[in-house]
């Protein structure tokens, strides 16, 4: 899913997302990632059976154990791993199954696609959310989004 407008609407919807894969290692992409949404209002789940807690919030061993409503399945595992994580997702009643940079299973997104949800392939949420929500080009990113409109949350 490539659509700009499809993107914003998604991360702008959707605010609880379960991170797949999360580490507990400050320098993992994944923290990066789940720091950053958590810093810009999103509730994030760890899912990594290897960790009781990750960044404060209480870690699961898979999407099945999480209790609550999950709008997101944001997957940091590799492409071959994705199928398993897709039937899970539709079996929580996630809305969105994401896949990393990297990380394309054609397989997985039409699985979740027949399922009812929406599938977006080789983006990284942190990445996304900056270039259309604003941040990214104030430091020199071309993001390709044109708008004279400066983003009310940031403090220049």
């Amino acid at each position: 899913m490539d659509d700009i407008n499809t993107l914003r609407r998604i991360l702008s919807r959707n605010r609880v997302i379960a991170v797949v894969g999360l580490s507990a290692d400050w320098f993992r992409p994944s923290y990066f990632a789940a720091k950053y949404l958590l810093e810009h209002g999103y509730t994030v789940i760890p899912v990594n059976p290897r960790y009781p807690e990750v960044l404060g919030q209480k870690c699961y061993r898979s999407l099945r154990d999480i209790p609550g409503k999950v709008d997101i399945v944001d997957c940091f595992r590799k492409t071959g791993d994705i199928l398993p994580i897709a039937d899970d997702a539709i079996a929580i009643g996630a809305k969105v199954l994401w896949q990393q940079l990297g990380v394309k299973n054609e397989a997985a997104a039409a699985k979740a696609r027949a399922a009812g949800l929406e599938a977006v392939m080789d983006r990284c949420v942190k990445i996304e959310h900056g270039r259309l929500f604003g941040g990214l080009n104030w430091v020199g990113v071309n993001t390709g989004v044109i708008s004279a409109r400066r983003p009310r949350w940031l403090a220049y």
